[in-house]
This record gives C-alpha cells, sequence and structure tokens, in this order.
C-alpha cells in the first residue's frame, strides 16, 4: 500500500486565548492556556491520515511527559512512529501560541528535540519509501535533514512536497529534490525574494516562484483560497466562507489533505487543492491545531 511519509516536527502546543495580540513591549492577560500535541509535522502527518492515507513519521521528540502525549496522539491517528526518536538529554519541542477573538495567531517555537532529527537517521527511516509514495517536508527541523530526506526519498521515485514554513533564510539547494513547494502569503513573499520573484499580483508572484524554482507551487492565501502554479499556468481555487474560531494548524491541515489526495490519484491537482482547501476552511472553524483538523467522513457528510 503507497504510503505519506511525514518527516519533520513534533511540538507541544501552549495555546492561549487573548483579545488582541500584543504588540512589541506590551503585555496582555490571557483568558485560558491549553496543551496540546502539535508541531507542524505532526499536524500534517494527522491530516493526511484522518484523510484516509496510511502515514509513517520520521521526527524526534524528548523523554518527558510532552513527548509521551505526543507519541500518544501518533498512536491514536494510526500513524506509524517507529522512527521517532526518543532523545534522554533534550526537551520536547514547543510552540507558545496566542490566538486573539478574531482567530489570527502569532507562534513562537523552541524547537527542543527536534534538533536531534539528523540527516542519517532520517536517510535509514526512509529506507522503505517506494515509487509512488509522497513525502511530506517543513522546516522546523535542521535544513541539512530536510534536504537528504528530499534527496533520499526522490531517488527512489516518491513524490516530495515541501512547506516552505517558517520562511527560510537561504534556499541554496533546498528545492533541487522537490517536486511541490507550498507556502502561504507571507513566505511567498520571503522564499519568492530570495528565489529572484518579484512580481506583484498573489497569482503572478506564484507563477514567478515556479519559474525561479523549477518545481509547482502552491501558495495558501486563507479566505482568499489557493493558487498553484505549474507547466507555466496558474489555477486559482476560492475558499468556503466560514467564520473562522481559530487559524493555527489551517495550513497544515491543507498540507496533509493535499499529500493524501495526490498520493490517491497523483495527477489530479485541481481535486487535492479542492480536497484541501474544504479541509483548512472547516479547520478554522474550530479551536486548536491538531484537535481542529477534521476527518474525511465529517468533510462527505456535510459536502
Amino acid at each position: 500500500m503507497r504510503t505519506v511519509y511525514v518527516a519533520g516536527s513534533l511540538n507541544i502546543d501552549q495555546r492561549i486565548q487573548v483579545q488582541s495580540l500584543p504588540r512589541a513591549g506590551e503585555t496582555v492577560i490571557g483568558d485560558s492556556l491549553v496543551l496540546a500535541p502539535g508541531g507542524k509535522g505532526g499536524n500534517q502527518a494527522v491530516a493526511a491520515a484522518r484523510s484516509g492515507a496510511q502515514v509513517t513519521f520520521v521526527g524526534a521528540v524528548g523523554d518527558d511527559e510532552h513527548g509521551r502525549l505526543i507519541l500518544q496522539a501518533l498512536a491514536e491517528a494510526e500513524i506509524d512512529s517507529a522512527a521517532v526518536l526518543v532523545d534522554p538529554g533534550t526537551p520536547t519541542g514547543t510552540a507558545v501560541i496566542p490566538v486573539d477573538e478574531h482567530g489570527e495567531n502569532a507562534i513562537i517555537v523552541c524547537p527542543g528535540a527536534n534538533r536531534s532529527l539528523t540527516a542519517a537517521h532520517v536517510e535509514e527511516s526512509l529506507g522503505a519509501v517506494r515509487p509512488g509514495d509522497v513525502l511530506v517536508l517543513q522546516l522546523e527541523v535542521p535544513v541539512a535533514t530536510v534536504r537528504r530526506a528530499a534527496r533520499t526519498a526522490r531517488a527512489k521515485g516518491a513524490f516530495v512536497i515541501l512547506n516552505a514554513a517558517p520562511a527560510p533564510t537561504s534556499v541554496e539547494r533546498l528545492f533541487d529534490d522537490v517536486d511541490l513547494l507550498v507556502v502561504n502569503e507571507h513566505e511567498l513573499a520571503v522564499v519568492g525574494r530570495l528565489s529572484g520573484a518579484t512580481a506583484e499580483e498573489l497569482a503572478d508572484r506564484t507563477l514567478e516562484l515556479a519559474g525561479a524554482t523549477g518545481t509547482a507551487v502552491i501558495c495558501t492565501a486563507g479566505a482568499g483560497g489557493a493558487f498553484a502554479a505549474a507547466h507555466g499556468t496558474v489555477q486559482h481555487v476560492p475558499a468556503p466562507s466560514v467564520a473562522a474560531v481559530d487559524t493555527t494548524g489551517a495550513g497544515d491541515t491543507f498540507v496533509g489533505y493535499l499529500a493524501a489526495a495526490l498520493l490517491a490519484a497523483p495527477s489530479d491537482l485541481a481535486g487535492a487543492l479542492a480536497a484541501a482547501t474544504a479541509a483548512a476552511a472547516r479547520a478554522v472553524t474550530r479551536p486548536g491545531a491538531m484537535e481542529s483538523i477534521p476527518f474525511a467522513r465529517d468533510l462527505n457528510a456535510s459536502g
């Protein structure tokens, strides 16, 4: 059976509800604090699994209560986590996420054990990758590890998706073995500038970045939907109109559902975009990141 492999970050999310996001030098009072499993890699893996895909995770956690909570969440999602390192000398990664009354957020990540995910471990853990599999990567783990993972999986015939988040400070050789690059509007501006893409309109900048990197590019634009550029053309998928409660994890939901859809139907990018956009729209109507990710059965029932 073909598999979605996710190599990346695992964090414990500390989500704080606030009336407004703090500005520089400002102190705000939070209304509640919730601890929950997360990390871009973990969220994307759970999204792919909830969409119905078989998922294998490669990552690292600390030998602590937070790490055990994350491993339990992966197990409950029926994700193969045999390749998750447990580092006894480093705490599990942590993300602090204030969320305002409009559902907007800011995120501070302390990588912790995610820095323990080495290129050698990833290469070994991807030994079972086969043609037709999909590998999903992000940038909350060392960039050298991301590059090795992409090269290893691509050489084995897998389709490689890189979610360039957080936005990198350098793109040297980062896209060499990537089939599909996924960014949001902020990341598009950063990566596009680093790659020489300067067009002002969102669709044009997405197309420009695709040409500059030599790979297909998807840009998610929140309520504006998603733009996909490949083979010299760009297509737009609008987002359903919803009342946003919390946008945390929406992008990860999009990436996970996208990967699962492309695993099932590699040539149907339009269908994958539609499925990913619908799932992300549902996710923002619920609080939290991993806990807000919908199951495919929920989407099918409502659609």
